[in-house]
């Protein structure tokens, strides 16, 4: 993904930049019909799974049969730990307390079976892996929500320094002119070195230096991120204050893309370990999908916010040199320490899945 965002932020904008957009747009319209017609020749040499019933349907049968069982007077009781022919599961295990009433989606009551053993009422009885697979889904909702507002000030961020590019001193040499739009690539380009620093150098150096030898778990690499994001928010502003006042060369935009890659670097992949460790085993694909949903959700958000912000201020004008990027900036800081905030309080009433509570050490 990388590859190519890096591909298009350099070839393609230098094609648009000094050809045409005609020609940029061209380019991508012959990539994709390439990819396109490799997907086709290869499409039959797929290994194809027996479809099965989406496990989303029974999440839902959990929320259904809870709700009609809701004038049940206990939680407990016979609880049904097989599936719908019968057959049982080896862990027996009680459901937990958390989120009780759900537990009444599980609770047998007359009716609920057959002779044969199977459910005689899909939608008013669930086992209590259903019912234990629904929690874990809602106890990772609130994370994934804080990183929504984590992923939104890099949509706005990458957007604006885009804008403060074109506002630039972009030559670099007499004979070369920097493209606006291959800024990014700063970020990218850390991001990837990033990674490969915090696999290869800092996560084998905190084993050794931590007791247990424990290594960095996906809420402190999440934090982490969120650190650098609003830390490269806060450059961001800096950096434009002083464009205002005097013309600057691109390269002064080069630190803020690489801050906010870093960070990237520490919370992509501490979300989609977060997600595969916490989300059922029926939602395992699901899972790895979350971070592209968010940031998906993210940037249409971002869009959101540029469009607010033109609504109601003066900071975002034609002319941003007429207007104030830097309070802009500012206001993504706040954003910025406010949901880290909120991601610190849920991260400190989060359990894991397998019973441990987040540690004080996990959360500073």
């Amino acid at each position: 993904m990388y590859s190519a965002s890096f591909l298009s932020s350099t070839a393609i904008v230098y094609v648009e930049d000094n050809v045409g957009w005609r020609w940029g747009f061209g380019i991508g319209m012959a990539a994709n019909a390439l990819a396109l017609a490799l997907f086709l020749i290869g499409a039959p040499y797929y290994s194809r799974e027996e479809t099965r019933a989406s496990p989303f349907t029974g999440l839902l049968r959990v929320a259904v049969a809870a709700f009609r069982k809701r004038k049940m007077k206990t939680t407990t009781g016979d609880y049904y730990y097989g599936d719908d022919d019968g057959v049982k599961r080896g862990d027996e295990d009680a459901p937990t307390n958390w989120f009780s009433q759900l537990n009444r989606a599980a609770v047998k009551v007359e009716g609920d079976i057959l002779p044969n053993g199977s459910v005689a009422r899909p939608w008013k009885l669930c086992t209590v892996q259903q019912v234990e697979d629904l929690k874990s889904v809602i106890k990772i909702l609130p994370l994934w929500s804080s990183s929504i507002f984590l992923g939104t000030p890099i949509g706005v961020q990458l957007s604006l320094t885009i804008l403060q590019a074109l506002a630039s001193d972009r030559r670099l040499t007499s004979t070369f002119t920097f493209s606006a739009g291959s800024i990014i690539i700063f970020s990218f380009l850390s991001t990837a070195l990033g990674v490969v620093l915090i696999d290869r150098c800092l996560r084998p150096a905190w084993k050794r230096l931590t007791p247990g030898n424990k290594d960095l778990t996906p809420l402190q690499l999440i934090g982490i991120g969120h650190v650098f994001n609003f830390a490269s928010m806060a450059l961001s502003a800096v950096v434009e204050a002083r464009r205002r006042r005097h013309l600057i060369s691109v390269m002064w935009l080069v630190p803020q893309m690489v801050v906010v890659g870093l960070g990237e670097a520490f919370h992509f992949p501490g979300q989609v370990g977060l997600y595969y460790q916490e989300f059922p085993a029926c939602l395992k694909g699901v899972a790895t999908a979350m971070v592209a949903m968010l940031v998906g959700v993210a940037f249409y958000l971002s869009t959101a916010v540029v469009d607010f912000m033109r609504r109601v201020t003066v900071w975002l004008p034609d002319d941003i040199d007429e207007g104030r990027l830097d309070y802009v900036y500012w206001v993504m800081v706040v954003i910025g320490v406010a949901n880290f905030g909120y991601f610190l309080v849920i991260s400190w009433l989060y359990h894991y899945k397998n019973g441990e509570v987040v540690s004080k050490d996990e959360v500073a």
